[in-house]
């Protein structure tokens, strides 16, 4: 299983990143915030020095909120064999298109239903573009070839998302399945995420995200499966939870 900590991306930001003279460097405020932590009943010390010690800590979150000034559009990974990966990247369409800025949603894959996310988008109106361009998993198609061409059609539509200035926010759902089953390549992936326009973020689904992906992604998640009541209790995929 590939692990990219976040000390390692943020190390890997932080060479790119010029710091004003006289301002703390940002490793150094963030150790500070660490050491200082987040107070609640269960830090120590009277409430006369907690109260202090907060106070030190709002100064440093500050200073952290105000050196942190650069914006760029995004590249999201969610992966991992957990639950969660395409709720968490619906849970940025829903606050993107909150802010009056325009979603697309391409799902690889997946099509052979309608999920209740699909019926949801449905009534967002004019802000939200959703496809769903798969037939489902690889054992109800059996059918590679044909896998394979529906998954070009929908890199073929999610290029012209990637493209578009109008779109803050692209998502590729399950498109780390695709790579997984070879009917994409690595490749075409990546020179397509980095011909979006600079300030659009890509969200990128799917268990086994490729090392060279989050090599390159801003931001990557790793959803752990701890317990799933499918495998331990033998429990459906229920409406409102898996679809």
């Amino acid at each position: 299983m590939i692990y990219i900590h976040e000390n390692q991306l943020f190390n890997s930001l932080q060479m790119n990143k010029q710091i004003e003279p006289g301002k703390p460097p940002l490793s150094s405020l963030d150790q500070t915030a660490n050491n200082l932590g987040i107070g609640g009943m269960n830090s120590s010390g009277n409430e006369e020095s907690y109260k202090r010690r907060m106070q030190r800590r709002k100064e440093v979150q500050s200073q952290r909120v105000s050196n942190r000034d650069q914006e760029k559009g995004l590249i999201i990974v969610f992966t991992g064999n957990g639950k969660g990966k395409t709720t968490a990247a619906l849970g940025l369409a829903l606050r993107t298109i909150g802010h009056g800025k325009r979603v697309a949603i391409i799902q690889f894959i997946k099509g052979g239903w309608e999920p209740g996310e699909a019926k949801a988008l449905k009534m967002l109106g004019e802000n939200i573009n959703f496809h769903a361009l798969g037939e489902g998993f690889t054992w109800e198609t059996q059918n590679r070839e044909r896998d394979k061409e529906l998954v070009a059609k929908a890199w073929d539509k999610a290029i012209l998302y990637l493209k578009d200035e109008d779109h803050k926010l692209v998502i590729l759902d399950e498109i780390n399945i695709a790579l997984k089953l070879g009917y994409i390549t690595l490749n075409e992936v990546l020179d397509g995420i980095n011909k979006r326009p600079k300030l659009t973020h890509v969200a990128l689904t799917g268990r086994g995200a490729p090392k060279e992906l989050i090599c390159q992604a801003d931001l990557v998640t790793e959803m752990n499966l701890i317990r799933h009541p499918f495998k331990e209790q033998g429990i459906k995929a229920q409406l409102g939870i898996e679809f």
